[in-house]
């Protein structure tokens, strides 16, 4: 038997997936990528939590523009569950594409680099999920107040 529990809209997921060609490896903060768009994401509002994953991985084949090996790219998707405003979602993807042009400035400066980021719906009734972070987070913060 499968039961589907939904919650608010307004806080489920968002998966970030971030590629970057390889080329890139040794010139990027791959992990301070991460977790400045993971920030970015949850300073929104929008998402709870438990429910932000962000993710990175390099690209090792790829060509871009002219094929000069110097050539970089970095992009973003978030993927969110339906039924949110097309205005809140824009606000949310504008902060979140600042947040990563910010941090990849310097680089941009330097290297020949396009960045883009894109935001999908995933359609609820063709995405499967189990997960018990969302207590575990609670828990975690709730043990953190009482330690302090």
């Amino acid at each position: 038997m499968l039961t589907i529990i939904t919650a608010s809209i307004f806080y489920k997921m968002p998966h970030l997936i971030i590629e970057y060609s390889s080329n890139l490896s040794t010139k990027l903060e791959v992990q301070t990528l991460v977790d400045r768009v993971h920030a970015a994401a949850l300073e929104t509002g929008m998402f709870k939590l438990g429910a932000v994953r962000t993710r990175a991985t390099a690209r090792d084949i790829y060509r871009i523009a002219d094929g000069h090996p110097d050539n970089g790219f970095v992009h973003l998707v978030l993927r969110i569950a339906q039924g949110r405003e097309t205005q809140a979602k824009r606000r949310a993807g504008e902060a979140i594409f600042d947040a990563i042009c910010d941090e990849l400035q310097p680089l941009f400066e330097t290297t020949p680099l396009g960045i883009s980021f894109e935001i999908q719906e995933i359609e609820q009734t063709l995405s499967f999920k189990k997960n018990n972070l969302h207590e575990i987070v609670r828990r975690r913060t709730e043990q953190a107040k009482e330690s302090s």
